[in-house]
């Protein structure tokens, strides 16, 4: 778990009110920590508190000396003075510039409401950047047989069916790495797979055969390991991780003659659900389900077309079948 000991009490404490009470993933927390620690240490530099200015090196700044008559006398214009700042020295993205924004919105929303510590939100009338919508990338109905058939080129038995179990649940259950990762023994009751996902929120997902019939061939050759419950273990028997998932499909990737910089675990949860979507018939709110998202809105990507779709939708209109 991440040290928050070189923040304020004040930003220690909405972290922790983040993990504890609203239930964020330690992933989502520590993303706002190094993004209110660096917003802070650029108030410092603003406001020449402690002795800094513009022209110190932010990276070297503590902030553990702010106090909440600090926090008071932030207004908006110094919020959008630092994303200003952000833009001009870390070429930030939209969709990284939109988080920053999140970040802040949520931390003042925290002070200001939640536990009101403060006179006045600054972030209240905020906005956010439009992000630009786009297509999720995923492998096509072949691209996907190409990537399990590349799974039979290891020559590792135990290697080769944990492998084809991983790839599998990812292309017909769409689960996000971490969700796959944190799979133990006792997560599977017959076809029923237990996936705790963001928020540490439960969800049930089924197994089809595929997955049933690889999970046991996979069981036979696991080692027995008295260390852990996970299911998918690595060669030093232990719990596999992120990385090591990362580095097995960018292996597989490549031997499909796939380009390994464009296919990511997250593209083939983005692979699952397209499939479904497009040769499943399977209506949006359960693939939204499926994927444990809180919001429709998230799953809409999915309902994307490809430029088959464009040209058979075209195709079927009926002016295209008149003689002119």
């Amino acid at each position: 778990m991440i040290n928050f000991d070189d923040c304020p009490i004040l930003l220690q404490d909405y972290l922790n009110y983040m993990l504890t009470i609203k239930g964020r993933s330690m992933l989502t927390v520590k993303e706002y920590y190094y993004d209110l620690k660096r917003f802070l240490k650029y108030i410092i530099m603003r406001k020449n508190l402690f002795g800094y200015n513009l022209n110190s090196n932010i990276d070297l700044i503590p902030i553990s000396n702010i106090k909440k008559h600090d926090i008071n006398d932030i207004d908006i214009t110094d919020l959008h003075a630092y994303i200003s700042y952000c833009d001009n020295n870390f070429s930030d993205s939209t969709k990284t510039k939109a988080r920053k924004i999140s970040s802040i919105k949520s931390f003042f929303n925290y002070l200001y409401n939640t536990v009101e510590l403060i006179n006045k939100n600054p972030a209240e009338k905020m906005e956010l950047p439009k992000l630009q919508k786009r297509n999720p990338i995923y492998l096509t109905l072949n691209e996907s047989e190409k990537l399990l058939h590349a799974i039979k080129s290891e020559q590792n038995d135990f290697n080769r069916a944990r492998d084809l179990c991983i790839i599998l649940i990812f292309l017909t259950c769409g689960l996000r790495i971490s969700e796959l990762t944190g799979i133990n023994i006792d997560s599977i009751k017959e076809d029923k797979l237990s996936v705790i996902g963001k928020g540490n929120k439960e969800r049930i997902v089924f197994l089809n055969d595929n997955c049933l019939y690889a999970i046991k061939k996979y069981l036979e050759l696991r080692p027995i390991s008295k260390n852990t419950n996970a299911l998918f273990l690595s060669i030093q028997k232990r719990r596999i991780s992120n990385r090591t998932i990362q580095l097995r499909l960018k292996k597989y990737i490549k031997i499909s003659g796939l380009d390994p910089k464009l296919y990511t675990p997250h593209k083939l949860r983005h692979t699952a659900a397209t499939l479904m979507y497009k040769y499943g018939n399977v209506d949006i709110r359960t693939i939204q389900s499926i994927l444990g998202h809180t919001s429709v809105a998230t799953t809409q990507i999915y309902t994307h077309l490809d430029d088959e779709d464009i040209k058979l939708g075209i195709s079927k209109n009926p002016i295209s079948k008149l003689k002119i």
